[in-house]
Parts: structure tokens; sequence; C-alpha cells
């Protein structure tokens, strides 16, 4: 969590000989260079490792903040809206046709996905902001690895990086939101399954549940224990216990419930996606908003099984945990126990063993939504409890399934913002209004035939053979 959002690549575009501009004439060629650098920059970001892409993600965010005004602005030339109280007059001789990859539509593992091709400013819009969301995403992403890749960082580092990607997933939802709007307006349906209406709702609420759980995260101590407990090189047990400190269980819960609802909503909604003769989104991000949903909601288990601990009803909070393995898909504790026998049990710590590989690469982590790390907790309690009831209180353990029947409804706690398209100020837009040099060439990107997506094939799938360069042959 958050999803890995792969961002797209995209063919060359010259605004200047399709959008000219009588009043401001190098307008167009400003977005074309700035555009253009846009275009570099995500074909170089594409072409670097996994575990590298992370430090050039701001170069990415910056670029799209650089191109999206000086697009914004020709939008608005187009429609006939001023931009900072001036008037743009934009010709439109033909329709931009430019193409973009697709990185959310199904695909065969180790073909390349053939670029979608659109006409009109529309669908170039929504792609390029499209790309922003996903940017946004990435960045929260990488600051939730921060948290779970060091074991060095204080209460204050770590409250800044949950904050700055609850940040960066409200903006991404903003930005889905605003897609979906202007999907909306178009007459004609926009031809890539990316910036699809049905998508772009799912992606919104994908990023609010995000942005919902990591509002729970900032004051849940305890998948912070169980990474201790886990860290072979940790030795503050040898000093004191790890401390818990009381927490809102009821409010949490209810937030968890709440970010499970919009996780089943984006399940939804990209299931309605496929429903087209066309095709559909890829397993991957359904996967991981039905595994969302389900961790979402043993998430809330938990937290009224911690409410009822609190309270003293020992029995009650176990059987909320069984209601969260439950809903996480596990048998309950005993006939797990029974059932991880040789072969099962190794196989499942080499399960855990790799995701935790995956967290400290920084690879693709995450993918199943949180669903091995909430397991993790609730074994952890579920121990904990069973032994204080044993032992203690020895409570009689209800069945779970008359809670689950009576599971209040979700709160939710982020009113979503409206996104609103950046406008070139005043100096930008007088300045625009230089007439073009005649002898200046216009940079728009590198050749599209330079770009090796084409013809490029991964090595690192099963079946292929790795790329051994150029060779020549002798016969004797």
């Amino acid at each position: 969590m958050p999803y890995a959002f792969t961002l797209p690549t995209t063919s060359p575009l010259a605004f200047s000989s399709i959008l000219p501009s009588n009043t401001h004439p190098s307008l167009p060629l400003e977005a074309t260079i700035r555009r253009s650098v846009l275009r570099d920059i995500l074909k170089k970001h594409k072409r670097l490792e996994q575990q590298s892409r992370t430090s050039s993600l701001l170069i990415v965010l910056s670029a799209l903040c650089d191109f999206v005004p000086f697009l914004a602005a020709l939008d608005s030339g187009l429609s006939e809206k001023p931009v900072s109280n001036e008037e743009i007059d934009i010709v439109l001789q033909r329709e931009p046709e430019v193409s973009w990859r697709s990185t959310l539509v199904a695909s065969i593992p180790g073909h390349v996905i053939p670029r979608v091709k659109g006409r009109g400013l529309d669908f170039e819009l929504c792609f390029v902001l499209h790309t922003l969301a996903c940017t946004h995403s990435l960045l929260a992403r990488a600051q939730i690895h921060s948290l779970s890749a060091s074991s060095t960082l204080t209460s204050e580092q770590k409250i800044l990086a949950i904050t700055t990607a609850k940040d960066h997933l409200l903006e991404a939802n903003s930005l889905h939101s605003f897609i979906v709007g202007r999907v909306s307006e178009v007459q004609s349906p926009l031809a890539a399954i990316d910036i699809s209406s049905s998508t772009q709702s799912a992606l919104a609420s994908l990023a609010l549940a995000e942005a919902t759980l990591l509002a729970v995260l900032k004051d849940d101590p305890y998948p912070a224990i169980v990474a201790q407990s886990r860290n072979k090189d940790d030795r503050d047990w040898m000093i004191k216990a790890p401390e818990i400190p009381k927490v809102r269980a009821h409010l949490f819960a209810r937030l968890c419930v709440a970010a499970g609802d919009h996780a089943g909503k984006a399940n939804a909604l990209l299931g309605s996606s496929n429903s087209g003769k066309g095709k559909g989104v890829n397993e991957g991000i359904q996967k991981y908003t039905k595994y969302l949903r389900k961790s979402s909601r043993a998430k809330a288990c938990r937290f009224f099984g911690i409410d009822a601990e609190l309270g003293g009803k020992t029995g009650e909070g176990i059987a909320w945990l069984s209601a969260g393995r439950k809903e996480l898909g596990l048998k309950s504790n005993v006939e797990e126990l029974s059932r991880l026998n040789g072969f099962s049990k190794l196989k499942l710590d080499w399960v855990e063993k790799r995701e935790d590989k995956k967290i400290e690469k920084g690879g693709a982590w995450g993918s199943d939504g949180g669903k091995l790390e909430e397991a993790r907790v609730i074994d952890m309690l579920e121990k904990k409890w069973n032994k204080m009831n044993d032992t203690i209180d020895t409570q009689i353990v209800p069945s779970y399934e008359p809670l689950l029947a009576s599971m209040p409804s979700g709160r939710e706690i982020y009113t979503p913002k409206i996104y609103v398209l950046p406008c070139l100020d005043e100096d930008t837009v007088v300045r625009m209004r230089a007439p073009l040099d005649s002898t200046a060439g216009t940079y728009i990107g590198g050749d599209d035939s330079s770009d090796e997506e084409e013809s490029e094939v991964k090595s690192d799938i099963p079946g292929t053979f790795p790329d051994l360069g150029p060779s020549e042959s002798t016969y004797f």
C-alpha cells in the first residue's frame, strides 16, 4: 500500500503546427517544448530499474507541474475562457492526434502493450492528469516504504512521512475525480480504458481508501510491534517490553470500515470496466483492490476486538479476531495450527520471508493490500488474549457471525477537495505575446523510433531469451 502504478509514455506532439495562436504566438511553442521535456523524462523513468524509479519521481512531478498550466491555457483558449484576465485566441487547424501507452489494460505477460491513439485535446489533458495522479500515488508509496524499510525513524519523522503520503493520496483522489467530470463532458467516449469514467472513479475511490487507512496507521502501534518482533537485530526487548498505548479503537474501526467500503467500490467499478467488448483492466490492480477491502475489514474487526478487550470483554475480543481471520479468508487459529504441518508451514514461512525481502529491496511489495501484515497482527493478539483468557479471565468466546452481522457503518474522515486546473500567471501570459522566431526549430523530443518500446522484450519473463545485442556470424 499504496498501489504500485506504472507511469505511461507517449508519442511526440507539436502544438505549434496544429493549434497556433494569433494573440499569443509563443504559447503553443512553449507548450510543445515543455511536453517534449516531459516525454523524455517519462522514457528515462521507464528504463530505470524498479528499485531506482523512486528517486526520479520528483523529477517527473516537476515536469508534469510545468506542463499542465500551458496545456490548460491551450484548453482555455479553445473554450474562449480568459487566462489571468486575458483572452487567448487559439486557432484549431486540425484535431491533435497523440498516442499514450496504456498501463492498466489487461495484457499477456512478456508482450508489450501497444499505445492507444486518441484525438482531441481532452484525450491529451486526461492522460496527462492521470499520469500526475499516478505520480502522487507513487510518491505516497515511497513515503510508506521509508517506514517499513527503516527502523531508526523518530515518531516525528514517522508522522511527517504518513502525513505527506496522505496529502499525495488526497491530491490523487481529486485528480481522478476531475478526470471523471471531464470525461463526462466529452461527446464521444475516449479510446483508452485508463481514462474511462469507470476506471477513474475506481482509482478515486482507491486513493481515498488508502488515505483513510493512513489516518489509522498514524496512531496504530501494533504493526510496528509485530515488525519489531520479527527484526533479528532488535535488542529493545532485553531492556523493556514494547509499550502499547491506548487507542481510540472504536473510531479507528469505523474508519477502517469506510476504507473497506471505498476499496469494495473500486473493485466493483474495475469489474464493470471489463464488461465491454475490448480488453479490461489488468488482474493486478483488481486483486489489489479486493485484498485491500479484505484487510480493511479485518483491521476494523481487530479494532472492535481491542475496544472490547479494553472494556474487560476478552472473550468478545477473541471473537472479533476470529471475525478478522474470516474477513482475510483464513481459518481459525486452531484449524490453522492443525493444518500447518510439514511443507505447509514451510511454504507459509517462505511467503513471509519473500514479502520481507521485497520490502527491503523496494520492489513490488504490498501487492496483497496489507493482508499478510494484518494476519500477523491478528495472530499476535490472538495468542496473547487466548493465553490471558485461559489463565485469568476464563470468559466464554461467542460466535463471530452475529458480530459481523452487527458491524457498525463506516465513518468518513476526509472531504475530497475539488481539483482546479493551474493557471498561468500574468507575467508568463504577457511573455507569450512575443512573436515566433522563424529561424529557430521546435524541439518535440527524441525520435519516436528511438523509444525502443515497440520492439522491447523483457528477458526476465519465462520463455524469452536475453538480449545479447547485435553479433556477426562467420561460417567456416
